[in-house]
């Protein structure tokens, strides 16, 4: 499969307050390339959010607005035709919020979520947290949360998946966006 895998960490709760986005780009099924960016937002810093991933304000402080990251990416979205990120509700409203506040045009691809596919596919997992199924795969996720580390677990879940049930029974999973 060829894909890539997004991952972002955010400010608060608004739809373009994007901190951090990490890609990871899949080739026949081999994670071949990286990409990862903190980005400064247009907004405040939440509390929670920062427990959560441990980015403040000031670690984002030089950071490029996401326009300027948006030029770097852009041209993998094009390339590539899927997109897979795990809670891929999330992850896309964050682009799309954040391409919406900058007023740059949505790029048109499918997208493949792996919360869904770890639900219906490895039914018998107590959850389907990011670091739950990587655990359970024996993917290494050592910083959950930084979305580097997330993407490219999500990616190697959804290439396990593909090596143990099949690309055609992943099919029904892809989302139009």
């Amino acid at each position: 499969m060829n894909f890539i895998a997004m991952d972002f960490e955010t400010a608060n709760h608004e739809k373009h307050s994007a901190v951090s986005i990490a890609i990871a780009v899949v080739r026949h099924n081999q994670v071949v390339d990286k990409f990862y960016s903190l980005i400064k937002p247009e907004t405040y810093f939440s509390a929670r959010n920062t427990a959560v991933h441990g980015l403040k304000e000031s670690d984002v402080a030089q950071a490029p607005k996401f326009p300027e990251v948006w030029k770097i990416i852009a041209p993998l979205f094009k390339e590539d035709k899927l997109v897979v990120a795990h809670n891929a509700a999330f992850d896309n409203s964050i682009l799309k919020g954040t391409l919406a506040y900058y007023g740059i045009e949505e790029p048109h691809y499918m997208l493949l979520d792996t919360v869904r596919t770890s639900r219906k596919l490895l039914p018998d997992f107590k959850n389907h947290k990011l670091n739950t199924v990587a655990e359970n795969l024996g993917i290494t996720l050592d910083h959950h949360h930084n979305a580097l580390d997330d993407a490219v677990a999500a990616a190697n879940i959804l290439i396990y998946e593909a090596d143990h049930f099949g690309v055609d029974n992943l099919k029904s999973f892809v989302q139009n966006k």
